[in-house]
Parts: C-alpha cells; sequence; structure tokens
C-alpha cells in the first residue's frame, strides 16, 4: 500500500511503525473471508482491509478521528484471525491498538459511553471492587438487564455467581508435589488474571494442582496484576502502561531471586499480551530489557504442560469435548493443536466445530461495548458446536467460557479444569452432579 505520511510525522516512531504496517498491505481481500464482522455485516469499512484504509487515511491527515472511524474501528473484535490468514503478514494488531489510541486522544465520545468505558476500566482489573460492584448492582439490575445495548449487557453481567478470594491467588509458592528428577522440575510464575478471580477461582486452583502434580514449583508472584490489555484495546496507552511495569517488574523481581523458566497465563487474552511487552515497552530505556525478558518467559499452561511430559491419568470413561479455540490463543499466539492434543491424551474424545477460527463475541469488553453484533456472533458459535453434540465445551479463555455458557445448556469449562480432573484432581464445579460419556 502506497503512503504519503510527510517528514515530521515520520519522525513520530509510532507513525513510522504505522507507515511500516501499511506499506505491507497489499489489497488481497484474504482477510475478509474470515473476519467476523464483515461475515455479519458485509460492509468492507467492518473488514481489516476496509478498516486500514480509514486508518490509513486519518493518521496520514493527521486530522482527529471521525464518528464513521470509530464506529468501524470500535467494531474491530481484535480477534486477529485476519492476521491468520494475512499471506502479506500484515501486523493489523499492533496498528488497530495504534489507531485505538490516536482516536482515544482525539475523539470525544458521548457522555454514555465515556462512563461506560470509564466504570469497566477501573472495576474489571481489580478483582476486590469488582466483586462489590457486581453484588451492589443486583437490585438495579432485575430491572436494567431488559435495556437494550451496553446499559443491558454490563446489568446482565451481575446475575454470575461471585466468589470470594481464592488460597491459589495469595502471594506464595507452590512446591512440585513429586519431583522425579531434579533436571525434569521446573519453576513457574501463574499470572493469576483478574476478572477470572472473582468469576472463576476454580481455573487457577486447576492450574496450580497440575502444575504441582507434574513437578512444577508453582509461584504467585506479590505485585503482579492486570497486564493492560484492557486498557490497551481501549486506547489508553499510558494506563497500559502502568499495569505493563508493574508486572515487569514483580516478575523480574521473583526471576531474580530464583530463575524462573516460565510466567504463565491460564488466560489466552493475557498471554497474548505478556507475550507482546518487549514490542509495546522497547522504547521505554527503563524497562525495555527486563520487558523483553519477561515477554520471551510469557507461556500459555499448555505449552508449558507439553513440555513436562505425559500426563499421569486416570481413567474417566468416554466423554465428548468439544473444543473452542479462543481467538486470542489460536489467532494472537499461534496455539490450537497444543490443547486438542493434551485433552486427546487425558483421555477424552476431542472434536471440534464447523467455523473454528470465528470469534464467539467475548473479545475482552466488545460483548459489553458491541453486545448487539455479540450476541449474533454467539448465536452462530452455538449453533455450530451443538451440532457436534458433545458432552462438554472446553476452551482456554474465561471469556470465552463466560461468552458461550450464556447462550448454552451444554457446560463449559476451562481446558486446564479437565486436564486437572483428568490426571487425580476433583471434577470441575460446574460438571458436579451431570451424567457424562459413555
Amino acid at each position: 500500500m502506497q503512503t504519503k505520511f510527510d517528514i515530521l510525522q515520520l519522525a513520530k516512531p509510532e507513525i513510522a511503525e504505522a507507515e511500516r504496517v501499511l506499506r505491507k498491505c497489499v489489497h488481497c481481500g484474504f482477510c475478509l473471508a474470515t473476519c467476523p464482522t464483515y461475515i455479519l455485516l458485509g460492509d468492507e469499512r467492518d473488514s481489516p482491509r476496509g478498516r486500514i484504509y480509514m486508518i490509513k487515511d486519518m493518521l496520514e491527515s493527521g486530522r482527529a478521528a471521525d464518528t464513521a472511524t470509530v464506529r468501524h474501528v470500535d467494531r474491530c473484535l481484535s480477534c486477529l484471525s485476519c492476521m491468520t490468514t494475512c499471506p502479506s503478514s500484515v501486523d493489523y494488531m499492533h496498528l488497530v491498538d495504534h489507531a485505538r489510541s490516536h482516536i482515544a486522544q482525539t475523539y470525544r465520545r458521548p457522555l454514555v459511553q465515556r462512563l461506560l468505558r470509564r466504570l469497566l476500566a477501573i472495576l474489571l482489573p481489580r478483582p476486590n471492587l469488582f466483586r462489590v460492584a457486581i453484588i451492589a448492582a443486583r437490585g438495579p439490575a432485575l430491572l436494567g438487564q431488559f435495556l437494550p445495548g451496553s446499559i443491558g449487557a454490563l446489568m446482565r453481567l451481575s446475575f454470575h455467581p461471585i466468589h470470594g478470594p481464592s488460597w491459589a491467588d495469595r502471594a506464595q509458592t507452590f512446591p512440585a508435589k513429586d519431583v522425579e528428577s531434579a533436571g525434569k522440575r521446573k519453576r513457574v510464575a501463574l499470572l493469576n488474571g483478574c476478572v477470572q478471580k472473582a468469576l472463576a477461582p476454580e481455573i487457577n486452583e486447576a492450574t496450580v494442582r497440575l502444575l504441582t502434580r507434574h513437578d512444577c514449583e508453582v509461584v504467585v508472584v506479590r505485585g503482579a496484576g492486570c497486564c493492560g490489555a484492557l486498557s490497551l484495546h481501549q486506547g489508553e496507552r499510558a494506563e497500559a502502561e502502568t499495569w505493563m511495569r508493574s508486572n515487569v517488574d514483580a516478575f523480574s523481581a521473583e526471576h531474580e531471586r530464583g530463575p524462573l523458566d516460565a510466567v504463565v497465563s491460564n488466560a489466552s487474552g493475557c498471554g497474548t499480551m505478556v507475550k507482546d511487552y518487549g514490542v509495546l515497552m522497547r522504547d521505554d530505556a527503563a524497562m525495555a530489557e527486563n520487558a523483553a525478558l519477561i515477554a520471551g518467559m510469557a507461556r500459555d499452561v499448555s505449552e508449558v504442560m507439553e513440555d513436562l511430559g505425559p500426563l499421569k491419568t486416570v481413567d474417566l470413561g468416554k466423554i465428548r469435548v468439544a473444543y473452542h479455540g479462543a481467538c486470542s490463543l489460536q489467532h494472537g499466539q499461534k496455539i490450537h493443536a497444543g490443547p486438542k492434543a493434551l485433552l486427546a491424551a487425558a483421555g477424552f474424545d476431542v472434536c471440534e466445530a464447523a467455523e473454528g477460527h470465528l470469534c464467539c463475541g467475548s473479545a475482552g469488553t466488545y460483548n459489553m461495548l458491541q453486545p448487539e453484533l455479540a450476541e449474533r456472533m454467539l448465536a452462530r458459535k452455538v449453533e455450530v458446536i451443538e451440532q457436534v453434540t458433545p458432552d462438554i465445551i472446553a476452551t482456554g479463555n474465561i471469556g470465552c467460557m463466560t461468552q458461550i455458557s450464556s447462550g448454552t445448556q451444554i457446560p463449559v469449562v476451562h481446558t486446564v479444569e479437565l486436564l486437572d480432573w483428568a490426571t487425580g484432581g476433583p471434577i470441575p464445579p460446574s460438571l458436579a452432579g451431570r451424567t457424562l460419556g459413555e
């Protein structure tokens, strides 16, 4: 793609980077076939290629974002399916996040939108505050759940069960349970997530049990918190960097106390973000080296389990599991076959529905900021999953779990919960009392 940035614009690192990305796009259109919003809406402006044109025009002109550009960029899920498809390796992920930052700096949203986005940015990264807010909202939500749009979606969120702090989320070290040889043991730090602590603490608990059972020492690091993805994807780059610095400092300090083999995430959206710290903080002279170190150690829990070797399984019978590849895992981290192979090795009958590359509509806060589109994506996702008649739906991201479970009666569990159960752990809470398999 030809660009027309002037020399003064290109002196800014973020514009120079945007220009590099824009020039790689060859207008081929392969991205249209895999973009969820284009498939639903059929509007070129709601495709990666269309958004790239709009972003190019906005940045080249140096103008403030206009309403049309904001609308179509806001509709992007950042599912990154387009990056999996693109033959030219266009770095759409960083380009659209730069566009969001420009929008945040130059466009004034309507008051209700500003308040909603600020509310989400304050509540979601802070589990204790999120718990209080959800409980407080349940009274108003009895009526508010019927409101259209984002307010109704937010009110309906308050009906999810909320859990208190878990033993797995306190700063501490969990020793390996059965170390057969010193060379097999790993020492890892666990990134515990944010909303996950309140909505599904069983995921972190299962992760600790699974890793320690397979000869891994697990450290929950004091000072680690939100990965920063929520702020970054809302265009609040400075706020995202504050979260990132806290995590880099916390994990780096732990690595100095005792070398870490990995920084483990069990929420794929967080894992994608942490793996990108080195790129996002490369211009920060004080943080760049440690940010690159932590990014290089970041691993999804499924990657660590593959490294640890054969699973120590128990027989659960034949249970059919439909695997849903979270976008941030299969497109953001390029991990798809590994979790399915682990589930199969654990004895599950693993299947995958059609259109597995398409987003379920969760996408961080997308299901609250774009609820109408998210509901249409959810309906399509549930329809194809139910066609393979699974006993259980498994996925590697809390957002996908929350979204998909709102549209089906089939239980949705985290992949790590099933692996924990199949290797001697307790049955996942959402499966208790159900008849499964043969």
